[in-house]
């Protein structure tokens, strides 16, 4: 029963962001560049940015975005080696300890420059965009939370979970 409920909600959730994430698309051409960022890019249609906000948001991703390519085809090419060694190789456990240490620091160095941008992107929004804004963060966490409850008092049973 849970199972359903579940992919329903989803199946609307999806529905109900499709004309944000089109208007989005269209607007800035933002597409794929949402996750992480919160609630900014599902409200980017509701924030009513003006042609140089949005011209402005791109221009900092995308400087982003270049400024970490070469980090992030480093550790994609590190992975990539890892992958390629049988446990049984020499350096084996060496490998895996430096990709370890990689992927942590890519960990750090992406939470940081998330914080970074958005900080940036919040400075060039206006007092009521940033009230909007908030507005809009508060309603995603009062859905979160009720979506919560939901699950709390519709626990799975095991004999309908696959």
């Amino acid at each position: 029963m849970r199972k359903n409920v579940t992919l329903a909600l989803a199946l609307a959730s999806a529905m109900a962001l499709a004309p944000v994430a089109m208007a989005v698309a269209q607007d800035g051409g933002w597409h794929g560049h949402g996750h992480g960022h919160g609630a900014l890019f599902e409200a980017a249609s509701k924030l009513n940015l003006t042609d140089a906000q949005k011209a402005n948001i791109k221009q900092i991703i995308q400087n982003a975005r270049t400024a970490n390519k070469p980090q992030r085809e480093a550790l994609r090419q590190q992975r990539e080696a890892f992958a390629a060694m049988t446990p049984n190789s020499a350096g084996y456990q060496a490998a895996a300890a430096s990709l370890a240490q990689a992927e942590g620091a890519a960990a750090q160095a992406r939470v940081q420059q998330r914080a970074a941008i958005r900080a940036q992107i919040y400075s060039l929004l206006t007092p009521a965009q940033q009230s909007t804004l908030a507005q809009i963060k508060a309603e995603n966490q009062a859905r979160r939370q009720q979506w919560q409850q939901f699950k709390a008092q519709h626990p799975v049973s095991g004999s309908t979970a696959q």
